[in-house]
């Protein structure tokens, strides 16, 4: 017999060893930050020996907006309607909030069967860059992080401020930097240690030259690939993926359940395909 239940901080590292597994290439310290997005919004599938068999996330972002991510069934589990029966569980936390995600391909038309609609692609661009540390760049302080939260927001539709803090505050494995003229942000960006090389997320930049500056600041000391996800509306960013040599990787396909104005910034990277 499958039960379902709200998963833990140390259920979440088990689920992001599953997300590794799946070739998603997860942060290192991912968890810790995902956690403190919504404690509650985080689930798991028990079969009758306790041992978890699918998961996925449907954290509450604010009073009207959800994302969900982390949908998986380990392959052993998959045709037996586990996981829909999870993903029904689940979903009922999101309450009447617009539900947001990043779909993969195989599952889309499942998505699209549930409500959701498609607004958009996402491309994970990856590549390599000799770091240079950039004028003007430090690493964020506390006092940046305001902004930046709503900066971020700005760039994506929606504020995550139990999301985002934990991550511009940082740990071992995920700095923030910022790119000032005077006394005026005029971008940032996260890079983060995963399981190979790394992830940029967030990034929002002013123009193509800031985001350049700041890719290339932040890639400094990293060893291996670099990857950050670009919305397809992220022209300018796009075109300076290209202009690196950064090649396009797998597409996935942002869709949204319920009523949802979605941003247009040319110059943004978002945050994580997980959470949004």
């Amino acid at each position: 017999m499958t039960t379902y239940r709200t998963a833990t901080l140390s259920d979440l590292s088990l689920i992001q060893g599953w997300a590794a597994d799946e070739g998603w290439n997860p942060g290192l310290d991912d968890a810790e930050a995902f956690f403190e997005a919504d404690p509650a919004g985080f689930f798991v599938a028990v079969d009758q020996k306790g041992e978890l068999i699918a998961s996925i996330s449907v954290v509450n972002h604010t009073a009207k907006f959800a994302f969900l991510g982390l949908y998986i069934v380990r392959s052993e589990f998959r045709g037996r309607g586990i996981g829909f029966g999870l993903w029904r569980h689940a979903t009922q936390h999101a309450g009447g909030r617009t539900v947001g995600l990043d779909g993969v391909e195989a599952q889309q038309e499942n998505y699209r069967a549930s409500g959701f609609a498609y607004s958009g692609a996402t491309t994970r661009f990856t590549g390599r860059l000799a770091g240079q540390l950039g004028q003007n760049i430090r690493p964020v302080a506390p006092l940046d992080i305001p902004t930046l939260i709503q900066m971020e927001g700005a760039a994506s539709g929606v504020s995550k401020p139990n999301y985002l803090l934990p991550w511009f505050t940082g740990s071992s494995n995920r700095t923030s930097f910022v790119k000032c003229d005077q006394s005026t942000i005029v971008g940032f960006c996260t890079i983060r240690i995963c399981q190979s090389g790394a992830k940029i997320g967030p990034l929002v930049a002013t123009n193509e030259d800031v985001a350049r500056d700041l890719i290339a600041h932040a890639a400094t000391g990293i060893r291996g690939p670099i990857s950050m996800d670009v919305p397809n509306t992220s022209t300018a960013l796009t075109d300076l993926c290209q202009t690196m040599g950064w090649q396009p990787g797998f597409q996935t396909a942002r869709m949204y359940k319920g009523e949802f104005d979605a941003s247009v910034h040319r110059c943004f990277a978002v945050t994580s395909l997980e959470l949004g």
